[in-house]
């Protein structure tokens, strides 16, 4: 018989896992739900200290209660933080686990603490301030639990119930700082124990953009896709437990029986989707690389008005090739060329969510550079962005300039997403939209686009709407995020050509 052993994530206990259980069993599966020491469980010693470790011991507990029964197959499942005590426990009792499931929760690794793992950096700044000024008992005290408005921090709320977010909020118990200081310590045997993972799409990316991970050369996303880990997704925010118990439970399900989509492996006889060609048969124009940024040049001396094209990401610093080369990017700096605009390409340097600040920088002086060309018309210039290069919209779209004619985006994230933990950043175009004034944007939407990202792109045509901005939108019919190099449909071709010109009318009228 399948035995799930559910442990729970920060601030939250076995309540949280009350529906999904009841569905599992009725399923006929053995469900155990680990009550971790201060968070539904005992409370430890009087002046004792609650720490990782004492999870860990939580969570052995209850494999061994399990393991010492015959016929038992244990399917470890750890849910935001709850995932570190498991892969804690895991590792010293590799043998007796058939499986661990990552719910929405990354991958601990050997000496990090579980607050690295936290996504939002002031997050990490409160501990780190509350901790220190416990002096010598810092690391003995606990994190109070957050109000019903603060969830968010930790997660996305996405599909939870007024109810459902009343019960989380009224539950929920403060988290001792040693569980989330305290580096994780491993041997290695944990590896060899199988791993499923799942992932919720409103509160982080699906596979789709594991998928584009992995063929940009993200290192740790190739190692899932090479140890070919199965994955599942849920169209919901962080507490699926809360908000589909049902579709949870029927995913844990074919979860344990090894089920999943699996990610294809880099392989030098398969072109990843963004090498792709680009949809259209776009002529070769003269290009010219200084630093940098590659322009693409149209006929005649000019000055010539000019696109600044600003690729997505994170992409990983060894990328090859690098983002200005990609037939994406090269196939609108060559199309624009050959219609009389300046096309520019670059490099920027978003190789992790944390590089907004540089990226932005690395954007702002490209076009600095670009406008100082003789043969670009400085007064006549538009700003491209595409997917996770998005967020730096917001600085485009605050107070822009007289010369930069319009801005476009493509298939953009338009608000930092949820595991990002950006949301105090000034990097969301959301809130910057109401200073834009009557700027021109254009704004393409792919139909199929993931659930986390269009949700972004919904808010910002929310606020479009309620400030009165200057917004264009050009659907993409059957599209997909990159549907330049993935789907070379008429119906994405027509977008593509409506999108340049809108653009261009925007520059030469």
């Amino acid at each position: 018989m399948t035995v799930f052993i559910l442990v729970a994530g920060a601030f939250t206990g076995p309540h949280v896992w009350r529906d999904t259980a009841a569905r599992l069993t009725a399923d006929g599966a053995e469900v155990r739900t680990v009550a971790l020491t201060g968070l539904g469980g005992r409370h430890g010693e009087p002046g004792g200290t609650v720490d990782l470790e004492t999870h860990v011991a939580d969570v052995l507990a209850v494999i061994d209660a399990v393991a010492a029964e015959a016929g038992r197959e244990i399917v470890l499942v750890g849910h935001d933080y709850g995932i570190h005590p498991v892969i804690g426990a895991a590792d010293r009792r590799a043998g007796t686990i058939a499986r661990i499931v990552h719910l929405d929760a990354g991958m601990p690794r050997d000496g990090v603490p579980a607050l690295a793992a936290v996504p939002d950096q002031r997050l990490r700044d409160e501990v780190a301030e509350r901790a220190a000024g416990g002096g010598e008992r810092g690391a003995g005290g606990a994190l109070p639990p957050p109000a019903r408005d603060g969830w968010s921090r930790w997660g996305s709320t996405a599909g939870l119930s007024d109810a459902a977010l009343d019960g989380l909020t009224a539950l929920a118990a403060p988290q001792p700082l040693g569980t989330l200081l305290q580096p994780l310590r491993l041997t290695g045997a944990v590896a060899e124990v199988p791993v499923t993972g799942v992932l919720c799409t409103g509160n982080g990316p699906g596979v789709e953009v594991l998928q584009i991970l992995v063929d940009v050369g993200d290192p740790a996303v190739r190692a899932l896709a090479d140890a070919k880990v199965p994955f599942f997704e849920l169209p919901t925010g962080h507490w699926p437990m809360l908000s589909c118990p049902a579709a949870l439970a029927e995913t844990l399900i074919e979860a344990a029986a090894g089920g999943g989509h699996r990610l294809t492996a880099a392989d030098a006889a398969r072109t990843p989707a963004h090498l792709r060609p680009f949809l259209l048969d776009v002529p070769e124009r003269p290009r010219e690389r200084a630093g940098n940024t590659d322009l693409y040049l149209p006929d005649g001396p000019g000055p010539h008005p000019a696109v600044v094209f600003v690729h997505g990401g994170p992409v990983p610093a060894g990328a090859r090739p690098t983002p200005r080369d990609w037939p994406t990017l090269t196939g609108y700096a060559r199309l624009v060329a050959g219609q009389g605009v300046v096309g520019v390409t670059l490099d920027h340097r978003l190789h992790a969510v944390t590089d907004y600040e540089v990226a932005a920088a690395d954007v702002a002086d490209a076009v600095e550079r670009v406008r100082a060309d003789p043969r670009v018309d400085a007064d006549r210039v538009a700003v491209w962005f595409f997917s996770g290069g998005g967020p730096i919209v917001a600085d485009w779209l605050t107070n822009p300039p007289a010369w930069l004619r319009c801005v476009a985006a493509n298939y953009p994230i338009l608000a930092p997403l949820p595991s990002w933990g950006l949301g105090g950043s000034r990097f969301h175009p959301v809130r910057a939209l109401s200073r834009a004034g009557r700027l021109p944007v254009v704004l393409v939407r792919a139909e199929r686009e993931s659930a986390d990202i269009a949700a972004t792109v919904e808010e910002f045509l929310a606020e479009a709407a309620r400030c009165g901005a200057n917004v264009e939108v050009i659907d993409v019919p059957e599209g997909r995020h990159g549907f330049e190099t993935l789907d070379p449909t008429d119906g994405a071709r027509e977008a593509v050509h409506r999108a340049v010109g809108a653009v261009l009318a925007r520059l030469k009228g």
